[in-house]
């Protein structure tokens, strides 16, 4: 996509002016939940392949070449715009699977690709130079020098940025580049540096950022004892719930630990990110894109989170100054929240 807002004399050169209208983009980790983002009113839904070419590498989820080709169709005779998650960084003896998946996707018409290797980029911008290119968040880039590398160098068009950004830090980076900006709304919170984390690759010896999936479920265990379940990954202890407790899908940075005598989430409690209450501040720092987290999750979340994300940012469009994110909205995104509570992360860090 080409933007067209003008620039503001004040801003930096190459800045873009304050952005109009929010754009919605949504996941899609099978095809009825394509369908029902679609259907709620997305702007965007990104998913990925099977196999190791994308970071939600689960079994059951993601497409095939039929699915995504009914997919994109779907979302096209709708004004839908599809992305793939082409997000993982491929090895020496399987490079060719991902660049054979860039060529592939290309030809049944998707309309851009997210990347994070920079061997894709460049064979992605020499095979197919008409390509969107949009830098993935597993790319890292958190200031707007790396961000402006990548634009001038293989062309991105647009950055989602990692969850550690301040907004101050957000508003910033819109400040002094050109390219579109992207910022994750809702969703579970990875709470280290996208991209550079390597607990999990520490202790089942696959990277996310190469097998693409943080806590591979081979690795993942979970075993009744005294009364309690238990959750181990790679055979360490990450969590033991209590009868009556809910259990979430383990991964080590969420596992509570015994530390200093005391047992407790030792990185950061369990949460989900929620930038409801923050629409009229992303849409005047110039942020062009909101982007719901969760291809793992079912087709219901993904009606239920689109319908009201569709919503609040139609709202705030027509008028930024009054909005006012409702109480049934918080509520129902409550009930889809990761250990029920949410947070709004990093952005309300005043000292970052």
């Amino acid at each position: 996509m080409t933007r067209t807002d003008p620039v503001s004399p004040t801003m930096a050169p190459g800045a873009r002016a304050p952005a109009k209208r929010l754009e919605l983009v949504c996941p899609a980790g099978s095809l009825p939940a394509l369908r029902t983002a679609v259907d709620q009113g997305a702007d965007w839904v990104y998913l990925g392949l099977r196999g190791a070419t994308n970071a939600r590498n689960f079994p059951g989820l993601n497409f095939d070449e039929n699915g995504l080709r009914q997919g994109i169709a779907y979302a096209h005779r709708h004004g839908v715009q599809v992305l793939l998650a082409l997000n993982t960084y491929p090895q020496p003896q399987s490079w060719t699977l991902w660049t054979q998946t860039v060529d592939q996707a290309v030809e049944l018409g998707i309309d851009a690709i997210i990347l994070a290797d920079l061997g894709l980029m460049q064979h992605a911008r020499q095979r197919h130079p008409e390509l969107a290119l949009h830098l993935s968040v597993q790319g890292s880039a958190t200031n707007y020098e790396a961000i402006n590398f990548y634009h001038e160098r293989f062309g991105i068009r647009r950055v989602v940025l990692p969850r550690v950004l301040s907004l101050a830090q957000v508003e910033h980076t819109v400040a002094h580049t050109p390219v579109d900006v992207e910022v994750f709304g809702f969703g579970g919170l990875c709470v280290m540096l996208e991209g550079r984390c390597t607990l999990s690759s520490y202790v089942t010896g696959a990277s996310p950022n190469t097998a693409g999936v943080c806590s591979p479920p081979e690795a993942v265990r979970w075993y009744e004892r005294d009364g309690a379940r238990e959750t181990r990954v790679g055979g360490l202890l990450v969590d033991r719930y209590e009868a009556g407790e809910n259990a979430a899908y383990p991964t080590l940075c969420k596992g509570r630990y015994v530390v200093g005598g005391q047992r407790y989430y030792s990185f950061e409690e369990p949460a989900s990110l929620n930038t409801l209450t923050m629409l009229p501040q992303l849409l005047a720092a110039g942020v062009r894109a909101i982007k719901l987290e969760g291809r793992q999750r079912s087709p219901a979340y993904v009606a239920q989170v689109t319908r009201i994300w569709r919503a609040a940012i139609d709202e705030c469009c027509a008028d930024p100054e009054h909005f006012v994110a409702r109480a049934e909205w918080q509520q129902d995104l409550a009930t889809v929240s990761e250990g029920g509570q949410c947070t709004l992360g990093a952005y309300h860090r005043p000292w970052k």
